[in-house]
């Protein structure tokens, strides 16, 4: 089994604001298992710096939507960075299946990683129903999202 994993979750100071989100469990779980991984960002992927100013999807629009080019993704500033969300997430895409990767361990709440939450696109902090863009675009090829980790050892 191979795995990509958001590296933020392992780590990697990959996040927005240039920090981590080490989950010591998840990486602990993933060593002692065994278990192939690999840590990509599709934002770093798509071109943005580390830090970078947040993003989210803009309000009325889904992943989805994003990926069939409608709606965007916003800075908090309002920059476009649409493009670099969708070719990072795209370039992940191609790499999962280069290499037969079959689950995903993403990072919550993230416009690219989210898999079942994402901002709202108000910059306010509240939370919807929804993926984001790597999220969606991985899921849309079949390529599952794993919301508890240990469940990969029952496949």
């Amino acid at each position: 089994m191979k795995i990509l994993v958001s590296p933020c979750l392992l780590g990697m100071a990959t996040r927005y604001d240039g920090k981590s989100k080490l989950d010591e469990n998840l990486l602990s779980f993933l060593l002692i298992n065994n278990i192939d991984f690999y840590p990509l960002c599709a934002e770093q992927l798509g071109g943005l710096t580390t830090p970078r100013e947040p993003s989210e999807i803009e309000k009325g629009y889904t992943a989805k939507d994003i990926l069939n080019g409608k709606g965007r993704v916003l800075t908090k500033d309002g920059k476009d960075v649409t493009s670099n969300f969708v070719s990072g997430a795209q370039e992940i895409l191609k790499f999962c299946k280069s290499i037969n990767i079959t689950h995903a361990i993403l990072a919550e709440k993230s416009p690219s990683c989210g898999y079942s939450l994402t901002y709202d696109g108000t910059f306010s902090g509240t939370l919807i129903e929804g993926k984001g863009i790597l999220a969606q675009l991985l899921s849309d090829n079949g390529i599952i999202i794993v919301k508890e980790y240990k469940d990969l050892l029952k496949d």
